[in-house]
C-alpha cells in the first residue's frame, strides 16, 4: 500500500510544491492530485505557510522525478503507516475509495514508460538488442 500512496503523494507534491500540506479550500481539478494531497496532509500533517516540511517530502517537492527521493518518501510513508494502525486503515480506505472512473496510468522517473496494457517488451534504456 505504501507504494501506491507514495505515487499519489509524489504526484500531488510535484504539482503543489510545499503547498501540498497547506490547509486550503481549493479542490484539486484532477482526482489524483486531490487524493494525493489529502493523503499527504493526513500522513505528514497540515503545515502553515513557511513551516518546515519533512525532508523526504521536501526532496520529492524539489525533484519529483528523482528515484532516490521517491524511495525515501516511500520509506517515510511505510514507517508512518506501520506505526499507526488507525492511520493505515483510514489511508487504505481512502485509496480504495479513490475515483475509479476511466483509466489512470502513473509513471515516474526519466524516460519511464506509461502503459495501460502491455503484451511485450518495454525497454527504456539505450542500445537495447532483443534477438528474435
Amino acid at each position: 500500500m505504501a507504494g501506491l500512496v507514495t505515487q499519489y503523494v509524489a504526484t500531488a507534491a510535484g504539482a503543489y510544491g510545499v503547498a501540498v500540506l497547506a490547509r486550503t479550500q481549493d479542490q484539486a481539478a484532477d482526482a489524483t492530485l486531490g487524493v494525493g494531497r489529502r493523503l499527504a496532509q493526513r500522513i505528514f500533517g497540515v503545515r502553515a505557510d513557511g513551516e518546515e516540511v519533512l525532508e523526504p517530502l521536501a526532496d520529492v517537492i524539489d525533484d519529483p522525478d528523482d528515484g532516490d527521493n521517491r524511495a525515501a518518501l516511500h520509506e517515510a510513508v511505510h514507517k508512518a503507516l506501520a506505526a499507526d494502525a488507525e492511520l493505515a486503515v483510514q489511508v487504505q480506505q481512502w485509496v480504495q475509495d479513490a475515483p475509479k472512473t476511466g483509466v489512470r496510468v502513473m509513471t515516474s522517473g526519466e524516460r519511464a514508460p506509461a502503459v495501460h496494457t502491455n503484451h511485450g517488451i518495454i525497454a527504456s534504456g539505450d542500445g537495447n538488442i532483443f534477438p528474435q
